[in-house]
């Protein structure tokens, strides 16, 4: 057992710091105790931390394991170079503070591969939820990386409810915990425009139907206000990106308990590093879209939707060093409080990757994933950022 001492605790649920506080961590990395004063059991190995802050680890909900954020690189990549991509973007989360992802969308179902090895216990560091490929139509946003036979690697090529069906159990089989759609195009692709539809209705509501019977949840890739709606209808969890959101669609969305993962640093990293490095139809696209889509989300926030921290991280200059506290100073830009920013990071993202009984806030029972800081996170978004912080994963050091 071990006690770390003299902190200031933000729980990642309360507005609030709790000065002198302790937590007791267990041989599993659990917290066993969360108090104020002096812990009662005098046999454990004390941990002074001086008086600084700690808060939980950090959670991004939205990130692309698979994705080199410098070369862009996406299409011909065989299933070894993904995976050492892969475990080098891994170890840059934990080192960033990231204890907890949730992939959405890898070639050849690595992410669901490397899940597994965590959950044997021979993989250590950041852990993943993983969704494996994700679904799309042909030519769709995500049918981008071929093998050597010519077939897509990357996504689930969908053109039927038969087709969904089958594919979302075959992601189940696997092992995944989310199944990713694709409800319209993006700005990375270059033959539609973000508010292009892709998938059906029908296709969407069997995608939803099969995941929801097997404890699986849904994230969908939907950027258009059409494709927003064609998501909310079907039932899924969460909408990623949500560009064009409006506010009839973010009441629903509070009313339901349907998440937003806006991911406003891909945009952000496209518009501050992108032009003449990528594509001018991306540029272009993201010109188009960027007033609105910050706009909305800061109307997203006001109606009270859960805004959760994702980054699509791997995109376009958009790496895994800064993104997440990136994310965090983008939210708190819109006039967002800094607690209701750091929500979506510990306690929202919790809820919507459906581990809050063990992570997400630290609380006894839980795991000890923290990070231990100079200044109050409740004061500035920025204090997340200090490059120096130490990190705990289940109560160890990360070195």
């Amino acid at each position: 057992m071990t006690t770390f001492v003299n902190l200031k605790l933000f729980n990642g649920t309360d507005d609030k710091i709790i000065d002198n506080s302790y937590m007791t961590v267990d041989e599993k990395g659990k917290l066993t105790d969360v108090g104020v004063g002096t812990p009662a059991n005098s046999d454990d190995e004390v941990v002074d931390l001086q008086g600084k802050y700690v808060m939980p680890g950090l959670i991004n909900a939205h990130t692309h394991l698979m994705m080199n954020p410098v070369s862009n690189k996406l299409e011909y990549l065989s299933e070894a170079e993904i995976t050492f991509t892969a475990l080098k973007n891994l170890d840059t989360l934990l080192h960033a503070g990231v204890t907890y992802i949730r992939d959405c969308g890898c070639a050849f179902n690595v992410d669901i591969k490397l899940a597994k090895l965590q959950q044997e216990g021979q993989l250590k560091g950041t852990e993943i939820l993983p969704s494996g490929r994700p679904m799309t139509m042909t030519g769709g946003h995500g049918d981008f990386t071929e093998g050597l036979n010519g077939e897509s690697t990357m996504g689930h090529l969908i053109d039927s409810q038969d087709e969904m069906r089958k594919a979302v159990r075959e992601n189940f089989k696997l092992g995944a915990k989310n199944i990713k759609v694709m409800a319209t195009d993006g700005v990375m692709s270059s033959t539609d425009q973000v508010d292009d539809t892709e998938l059906t209705e029908g296709e969407m509501a069997v995608a939803v139907e099969e995941a929801h019977t097997k404890h699986m949840t849904v994230a969908s890739h939907a950027q258009g206000n059409r494709g927003i709606q064609i998501s909310l209808e079907a039932g899924v969890d969460s909408i990623e990106h949500g560009i064009y959101v409006d506010e009839k669609q973010a009441e629903f969305m509070k009313k339901n308990n349907v998440f937003l993962v806006p991911t406003l640093n891909a945009c952000a990293s496209i518009d501050k590093y992108g032009v003449g490095k990528i594509p001018d139809y991306m540029i272009k696209k993201n010109d188009i879209v960027k007033g609105d889509f910050f706009k909305n989300v800061k109307m997203a926030f006001d109606k009270g939707v859960k805004v959760v921290v994702g980054t699509d991280a791997g995109t376009p200059f958009n790496g895994f060093v800064h993104g997440t506290t990136d994310e965090l100073s983008l939210f708190t830009g819109l006039g967002i409080s800094p607690y209701k920013a750091l929500l979506g990071t510990t306690k929202y993202a919790a809820e919507l990757l459906r581990i809050s009984d063990e992570y997400g806030s630290l609380d006894t029972g839980k795991f000890a994933d923290f990070l231990v800081l100079d200044e109050n996170p409740l004061e500035s978004v920025e204090a997340v950022a200090q490059t120096d912080k130490k990190i705990y994963k289940k109560g160890v050091l990360v070195k």
